[in-house]
């Protein structure tokens, strides 16, 4: 749906500057995300880091032209045809128009609040229901202030149901969330102590989102919680109530049994005075109370029995936090160090329980000090004992000041304290643990992800992590240097100079570059079945890669009449015609490209055939980077310009020209043209200075073992690591089949060990490699860092005397990729 931009302004009670026509159907916050400027309007909302006013201007050079700002960035004649809408909190009318866009649909709305399951019960409902609606539903878990107004503009005329979560922190937060959804069903999944410090009881926060529910025709809930029926007492919500219930028979939705078997949970229920029964594919207590929850709402929306026993089979997992993973000496580690309350404590404790596993493990807890909960310590972990207790935890290692100061008080005999993580590490009980089934629970402070690492069988220890969230910001480090309009082009040849092609790629996607660059065929094969669209060049095509180019859409560079005469066959044979082409001009590289002298003759060679176009005209600067070859470059630029201008000229249609690399981007913006090329600069180097931008990469490995070694000893092969003095040696388990350079051994080149720095001893061997850490305080299962946001892969490259590129690019496959992205 569209609305005028001047009802827009009334509807927010905007003071308009700008007046020109307008239609709007796309709401904005996040700049990266645009799609259909014209279309969209933005509203610069104030967040903690950034301001969306700071992104306005870049917006407006995008096509944007409609904006709702407290503020105008700038001077109105510098947004010549743009819209701004003036208000006091854009946040607040944002939600107002999303308030009055709801109102245009009477379809049934299902709103979803609580305090754990509002994104299970979502999706498992659009996965019990798509067959018979058009469902809007909030994309992932869009629950927020925010992200609620955002979900319900996506109501259309084609809507027949809504989905939407409700979720909140404070107190005052449900109402103008009702006010946008306005939902005609809701269900209140369950309450728990999550964002419980700013509520003065659970009381008050079950109350508050019972708010959300004042104008429905029925609201659904656990008619067996105390408290939750309490609220709704107190609440008096003249509404109809599904309180499903496995005590009361009296209630609506009566749950006669549930059976947990060993791969399904059969749950028996009588509604309306019919007994009927489903089964899902789960066995934790969490999916039947969610399953629950979507039973009832479809039996309201009069979905069959028989319907819903065929869907409720067939719902499939949605992601969870928690992570199982095989540990040392025997052991099952559950990792769930995402966060603690009693809620997700219970499910996870259920998780474990449930958990299939043939041999019969100890049932071992570490838990955290469990935060804001508004509860004294006292009165906390006696439910928290409880807990344990039913689910008959055998041990329980306890960390924080808090479950410290009341661990006389549990239940569990076997039972241990620690006043901080550190302490817990340094205890020496973790190196002891055998074959035991341990579920890691603990807020992020207190760092649990050490624990779940000291715990955890890896099969090879050396990792390189890639962050996804780096790139992103380096490549806007270098758009923020161009001219509106100037395209980009990618370079993600080589595997993203070792960071793993696809998942760097699909971030370039995200972020709308207009090209990505591979050095062969496959490469941009490979993309297109990960799924990537963006226009894709192949540097080097290969003769014998021609039908992989055509069959993936790919673009090849074309510098040679052998090539251009060989490609233009294989197009003609298949038929095909106008393929895009990327011509390459030699301006003094020397390596590959058309001499400029050839350009009379090229141009006779495209005029003739029908079966190719040139889509773009490019060269390479040979040393942008240094002003030690400023004069060769101009003298490039002139060869350049003088090509592509007789080329240009003998084609309507405008050929796309670059030159720039990353250092030409720097120090060359007048020759920005239409496009430029971003390679180093995109991984977080400047290949000018080599100093670090973000860092993309880090290099990671652990210390296997230390140990201690007289003057006069000798480590590695060919004794050349001499001992000098009473020294540690630490193994790691890296070497030069995973990329480490052997010229960094022998006290070459050092890497990190706790922020200290560790020099090579001896020779660098295949698989491992010693470091000397004397002088350091560290211990077998540390982590040790090659290069990375400490050490800057510019400083190896300096030591070896080449170029950060070889480093990056030289990462064995063998080392795991492992991404991740804020």
């Amino acid at each position: 749906m569209t609305y005028p931009i001047e009802h827009i302004a009334e509807v927010i009670g905007a003071v308009r500057h700008g007046f020109c026509p307008s239609s709007v159907a796309w709401l904005l916050t996040d700049s990266r995300s645009l799609t259909f400027p014209r279309e969209t309007l933005f509203f610069a909302l104030p967040g903690k880091h950034n301001d969306g006013h700071d992104y306005v201007k870049d917006l407006y050079n995008k096509g944007v032209r409609n904006f709702v700002v407290s503020r105008i960035p700038g001077r109105m004649e510098n947004f010549d045809g743009a819209n701004f809408l003036v208000v006091d909190d854009t946040r607040r009318a944002m939600q107002r128009l999303a308030a009055v866009h709801r109102q245009n649909f009477s379809v049934p709305v299902i709103g979803i609040t609580g305090s754990n399951g509002k994104t299970i019960v979502k999706e498992w409902l659009y996965q019990l229901l798509e067959e018979d609606y058009r469902i809007t539903r909030s994309p992932r878990s869009y629950n927020s202030q925010t992200g609620v107004p955002l979900s319900v503009w996506m109501m259309d005329e084609s809507t027949e149901l809504g989905l939407f979560e409700a979720g909140i922190s404070d107190p005052g937060e449900m109402r103008p969330l009702w006010k946008i959804i306005r939902p005609t069903i809701g269900i209140l999944t369950n309450i728990g102590s999550a964002h419980q410090e700013n509520f003065s009881s659970l009381q008050e926060k079950c109350l508050e989102k019972l708010k959300l529910f004042q104008d429905c025709d029925v609201v659904i809930y656990d008619g067996d919680n105390e408290l939750i029926q309490d609220c709704v007492n107190r609440s008096v919500l003249s509404v109809r109530e599904i309180a499903w219930s496995s005590r009361n028979r009296e209630k609506p939705l009566f749950i006669e049994s549930i059976d947990k078997r060993n791969d399904r949970t059969v749950v028996r229920y009588r509604y309306i005075g019919l007994d009927n029964e489903y089964s899902i594919p789960f066995i934790d207590d969490a999916s039947v109370q969610n399953s629950l929850h979507c039973l009832a709402a479809c039996l309201y929306l009069g979905v069959s029995p028989e319907t819903i026993r065929e869907r409720m089979w067939r719902l499939e997992p949605i992601g969870m936090r928690l992570e199982v993973k095989e540990g040392l000496r025997g052991c099952a580690i559950i990792n769930d160090s995402y966060n603690s309350d009693l809620s997700s404590l219970n499910i996870a404790l259920d998780f474990m329980v449930r958990r299939q596993d043939d041999r019969k493990r100890k049932r071992t807890l570490i838990l955290s000090d469990i935060l804001q909960t508004g509860m004294s310590a006292k009165a906390l972990y006696r439910n928290v004992d409880q807990l344990l207790v039913g689910k008959g935890i055998d041990r329980l290692i306890g960390v924080g000041r808090d479950i410290m100061s009341v661990g006389a008080n549990f239940s569990i005999h076997d039972s241990q304290f620690f006043a901080t993580t550190e302490e817990l590490l340094d205890s020496g009980i973790l190196d002891e643990m055998h074959s035991e089934q341990v579920l890691i629970k603990g807020a992020r402070r207190f760092r649990f992800d050490r624990v779940s690492e000291r715990l955890e069988l890896k099969a090879h220890e050396t990792i390189l992590e890639v962050d996804l969230k780096a790139v992103a910001a380096n490549l806007n480090y270098y758009r923020n240097m161009l001219e509106p309009g100037t395209r980009i082009v990618c370079m993600v040849k080589a595997s993203a100079y070792g960071s793993g092609s696809i998942e760097v790629s699909r971030t370039l996607q995200d972020m709308h570059v207009n090209y990505l660059a591979v050095a062969v065929a496959d490469e941009g094969a490979e993309l297109r079945r990960a799924g990537i669209t963006t226009g894709i060049m192949v540097m080097n095509p290969e003769r014998s890669a021609f039908k992989t180019i055509f069959e993936n859409h790919l673009e090849p560079e074309i510098y040679s009449f052998d090539l251009l005469d060989a490609f233009i066959r294989k197009a003609e044979h298949h038929g095909i015609t106008d393929y895009p082409v990327h011509i390459k001009i030699d301006t003094g590289m020397h390596r590959l490209g058309f001499a400029p002298e050839d350009m009379p003759e090229l141009i006779r060679h495209l005029k003739r055939h029908s079966a190719v176009i040139p889509r773009s005209v490019f060269s390479h600067f040979v040393g942008s980077d240094s002003p030690a070859f400023d004069d060769f470059t101009r003298l490039q630029i002139q060869r350049f310009e003088s090509a592509t201008s007789q080329l240009q000229e003998a084609f309507e249609h405008h050929i796309i020209r670059h030159i720039c690399n990353t250092a030409g981007i720097e120090r060359f913006p007048e020759v920005h043209y239409d496009m430029v090329r971003l390679g180093l600069g995109l991984y977080g180097v400047d290949p000018i200075t080599n100093r670090a931008l973000t860092p993309v990469c880090t290099l990671k490995t652990t210390i296997l073992q230390i140990r201690d070694l007289e003057p006069g000893e000798t480590v590695g092969y060919s004794r050349k690591g001499v001992i000098s003095r009473p020294s540690r040696i630490a193994a790691i388990p890296i070497g030069y089949a995973d990329g480490l350079n052997r010229h960094l051994g022998n006290g070459g080149a050092y890497c990190l060990v706790n922020g200290r720095k560790a020099r090579y001893v001896g020779n660098i061997c295949m698989d491992v490699c010693m470091i000397d850490v004397t002088d350091i305080d560290c211990r077998e299962g540390d982590s040790v860092e090659i290069f990375g946001a400490n050490l800057p892969v510019s400083e190896l490259s300096d030591i070896l005397g080449t170029i950060p590129y070889e480093i990056i690019s030289t990462v064995s496959t063998r080392v795991k990729r492992v991404y991740f992205s804020e």
